[in-house]
């Protein structure tokens, strides 16, 4: 992931628009230069985080960075609105989305960024903390995809899943507890596709807030698959069925 380094490196990438991952600011670090950029960031709608110095240190690889690192974005992030909107204006308002729960690591959001293009979804939807950002790395692995599907990041994963649903989106989560098989319900109207993260799968929240919960049957020791195969699993199963029903 490419780096800013300095506060004015930072303020002038700011006040550029050009896209930022996020901000990490180290603790205790105040002053009009600093309140000025967190207001800023803030005002373009850049995540900032404030960190011990010795995580700054690693983060920007070296001691003398003033205090502020900047991690630059591939892209800059849809609003979810205009993922609903997308979705809307569908053939019969067929909407899909792909709601990630936390996903941490930029290869699996590459894949899914580009199994989502070829299954036709209008967008994928990613929480602002405790996940990955479209990174350049998540470009690379998109192999281009990330350049022509939007991607939304949110402030509130469980709060973006109701907006969802009063646009009249089915929100289906895949858990490898779940009795019912991911083939055993319609996937043909509007639909949001929710995956966990990596180790933790889907937390609480968002589990409740789906309205199917939906396994990938497997055979053998192995239960459950990588979050991207498993996204590739469902939506090309949504791509099916509607083939069928369009039949």
């Amino acid at each position: 992931m490419d780096r800013l380094i300095g506060i004015h490196a930072v303020r002038e990438a700011l006040v550029a628009g050009r896209p930022l991952e996020r901000i990490v600011i180290a603790r205790g670090r105040h002053g009009s230069r600093f309140d000025e950029l967190v207001s800023v960031a803030r005002q373009r709608g850049v995540s900032v985080r404030f960190e011990d110095r010795s995580q700054l240190d690693r983060i920007a690889g070296t001691a003398e960075h003033q205090g502020v690192v900047a991690l630059t974005a591939a892209k800059q992030a849809a609003d979810l609105e205009d993922l609903i909107a997308i979705g809307a204006a569908r053939e019969a308002g067929k909407g899909l989305l792909v709601l990630l729960d936390g996903v941490e690591d930029p290869h699996n959001l590459g894949a899914i960024v580009r199994t989502a293009l070829a299954a036709s979804a209008d967008g994928v939807v990613i929480p602002e903390r405790r996940a990955v950002g479209l990174t350049e790395t998540v470009a690379r692995v998109s192999a281009g995809a990330l350049a022509h599907l939007p991607v939304a990041r949110v402030k509130n994963l469980a709060r973006a899943m109701e907006e969802l649903k009063e646009a009249g989106y089915w929100l289906v989560g895949l858990d490898e507890r779940a009795e019912k098989s991911y083939s055993a319900i319609d996937l043909t109207g509007p639909v949001g596709i929710v995956l966990g993260s990596e180790g933790e799968g889907l937390h609480e929240l968002t589990r409740k807030r789906c309205d199917f919960l939906v396994s990938i049957p497997t055979s053998g020791p192995v239960r459950s698959l990588n979050v991207s195969v498993a996204a590739g699993v469902v939506l090309f199963e949504v791509l099916r069925q509607r083939g069928r029903h369009n039949a």
